[in-house]
């Protein structure tokens, strides 16, 4: 399940980038500080105990709400993981706020994705495969008045191999960037940094070709990421820094000292305002 832009994401710290050359402003500093002294959280950090996904209490809505709003995600566990109706995906999210879905070409009826191998005609979307994802915000493709800033994943059942959640706040990528070199998050944040091709399916348009940043700042002073780690169907502006960016992004990816891995069991889930994962 995944909320576009038409309505606010979960709370996150918000910062100002400012203009100058030197990460140094003021309110850079004071955001960079704030989000590094949260940084690298465990599970037991991040766990939130629900009773009743359909009726959360106000403590328990309060927690989602602080671990999303200290470390950009949540993860909980309900009471009964034998329930397993979609509607508790449903019941829960619009508890959070999350009530304007994002609906993917391979999207349930309800817009809820019911990640499973399965067989598809057509163009194969790794997701319902038993293959692994790469790192990825949802909604990377889509266009950019139509981006995905929070998302919940649920777990019904977990796989019987592998099923392992890696997940890294796309706030601790753009400062190690930053800090490294500002000329790497100014190259990712221009307009044409990361285009998706056409999704073309039988020599028909699925979906246009989409140019945009990678990191933007939304009007609510909050740090947004579209990224795809994949290596085919992506084009990357043609630049010394973009190169360089994409490639310590990478290598902060591949660090596990940077990464939070979770496999979820049955009747946990994910909340979080869509960190790379």
């Amino acid at each position: 399940m995944s909320q576009p832009d038409n309505q606010p994401a979960l709370a996150c710290t918000a910062f100002d980038p400012g203009a100058e050359d030197s990460p140094a402003s003021v309110d850079y500093g004071v955001w960079r500080d704030e989000v590094l002294r949260n940084a690298r959280p465990q599970l037991s950090d991040l766990l939130v105990k629900v009773e009743d996904p359909y009726q959360l209490s106000v403590q328990e809505k309060r927690a989602i709400s602080d671990s999303c709003s200290r470390y950009n995600m949540a993860v909980y566990e309900i009471s009964d993981p034998g329930v397993r109706e979609k509607s508790l995906v449903h019941a829960l999210g619009g508890q959070l706020g999350l009530v304007h879905l994002d609906s993917n070409l391979r999207a349930d009826e309800d817009a809820v994705s019911s990640l499973q191998v399965r067989s598809q005609t057509g163009n194969q979307y790794i997701p319902y495969t038993n293959k692994a994802l790469s790192w990825h915000t949802d909604g990377y493709y889509n266009r950019l008045d139509k981006q995905i800033f929070a998302i919940i994943m649920h777990c019904v059942r977990p796989a019987e191999q592998g099923g392992m959640n890696r997940l890294l706040d796309p706030q601790q990528v753009y400062i190690a960037l930053r800090e490294k070199n500002r000329a790497y998050v100014d190259a990712l944040m221009h307009a044409e940094a990361m285009t998706i091709p056409d999704n073309v399916e039988n020599g028909k348009v699925l979906r246009a070709a989409q140019s945009g940043p990678v990191f933007s700042v939304k009007p609510d002073g909050r740090l947004h990421m579209r990224f795809s780690a994949r290596k085919r169907n992506i084009i990357w502006r043609d630049t010394p820094e973009t190169r360089a960016a994409v490639a310590m992004m990478h290598e902060l990816m591949a660090d596990d000292e940077n990464v939070l891995k979770v496999a979820l069991k049955s009747g946990q889930g994910i909340i979080c305002n869509n960190v790379l994962h």
